[in-house]
């Protein structure tokens, strides 16, 4: 049967490539998200997302209408309280939960580390000691997307738990792909999206937690209306619906993709990426390019490329020649360095990593570079 939909290849960090059954389960009839058959379908959803990474009887995912951003902005906003909160910033994720922080008037602590190396440890702990404030929060971006970069959670889930600090990760570009289990790297909050590796359509965003810390939010003094954490699960619990109108189609297509991710399974999920994504590499050092990641840090979804250095190479160029071809890539997020990033999530396998890498050599060529 021919496809209803043209397959585009989306080799960028989320939007990612959907499966048509994904597409397809968005046409439905109409329905008021108020009814309760529609609070069963969220509740439905929700459990299963908690059930990635951590047991339902204790944990639960809440859900946002809003990009992965309203997320992390919601547990920025609605979790410290008066104590400050140590935010790792070592690309433009961690960065970006700063500038959250100081609109709120979050008392934070930036600790920078490179964006192309692992977090040194022993300086992050020497930074909580440091400390002339009391700190009970530690936010960190898992994979930094910037770069590729896979930064070690579950080491920095034990510093977090000797100096009995709460654990904020960002796990926007890994949830769904790279292991991850709340309890056992001792994650209090986090945080991710529909549109990842959970190759569902972009417009949900989750933020999952222990119960009794979300219970534990209530009476806190809310920063934000719209974002308020406590607010948003405790209407759920005691409504079976969202505070505000959700992306009903949306939510459709979330629930369909994460069946496709249960026949799938987590582990053969990565698997099939850290395929494509050994495909790229070899590829690229075929072609005399290099990426900025070691291996032994990567997060084998996305690959921040140095651009090649030739006169007629133009980035803006190449993604409208890429775009012509069905393919989409993505610009560099690094201020010091000229890059531009492929990802390898979604719909799509090494196959479609083969054809990216012979376009992008005919291009080369035909630019004369290389």
């Amino acid at each position: 049967m021919s496809s209803v939909v043209k397959k585009n290849i989306l080799l960028t960090p989320g939007p990612a490539t959907t499966t048509e059954s994904v597409k397809c389960s968005q046409v439905v009839p109409d329905i008021c998200p108020r009814e309760a058959e529609f609070g069963q379908i969220m509740e439905y959803i929700s459990t299963e997302l908690t059930r990635l990474v951590a047991d339902p009887d204790d944990y639960a995912t809440v859900l946002f209408g809003g990009s992965g951003t309203a997320a992390v902005e919601s547990i920025i906003s609605s979790v410290p309280n008066h104590d400050a909160v140590i935010i790792v910033s070592n690309g433009a994720y961690g960065k970006r939960m700063c500038e959250i922080a100081k609109v709120y008037g979050v008392d934070y602590l930036e600790f920078k580390s490179p964006p192309d190396d692992a977090i040194d440890l022993a300086e992050l702990e020497r930074f909580i000691q440091s400390s002339e404030r009391t700190v009970s929060h530690l936010a960190v971006v898992h994979h930094e997307t910037t770069t590729g970069l896979l930064n070690k959670v579950k080491d920095i889930g034990e510093l977090c738990k000797r100096y009995q600090i709460d654990m904020i990760v960002d796990a926007m570009s890994s949830f769904a792909a790279v292991p991850i289990q709340l309890k056992e790297m001792n994650i209090a909050y986090l945080a991710a999206s529909s549109n990842k590796n959970l190759q569902g359509m972009a417009g949900v965003s989750f933020v999952i937690a222990e119960k009794s810390k979300l219970e534990n939010l209530k009476g806190q003094k809310p920063r934000s209306y719209y974002l308020n954490l406590y607010a948003q699960y405790n209407y759920f619990v005691e409504h079976g619906q969202m505070r505000f109108t959700p992306p009903v189609q949306t939510l459709y297509a979330l629930r369909q993709a994460i069946e496709e991710l249960k026949q799938e399974g987590v582990d053969k999920r990565y698997e099939r990426y850290a395929t494509s994504w050994k495909t790229l590499i070899n590829g690229l050092a075929r072609l005399g390019l290099t990426y900025i990641i070691p291996e032994e840090h990567h997060s084998k979804i996305i690959t921040s490329i140095l651009e090649p250095h030739c006169a007629g190479y133009d980035f803006q160029s190449m993604h409208d020649y890429f775009y012509s071809k069905g393919m989409m890539i993505y610009p560099g997020k690094l201020e010091k360095l000229n890059t531009f990033r492929i990802a390898n999530i979604g719909d799509i396998t090494y196959k479609e990593m083969e054809l990216f890498l012979e376009l992008l050599e005919g291009y080369l060529s035909s630019i004369k570079c290389g």
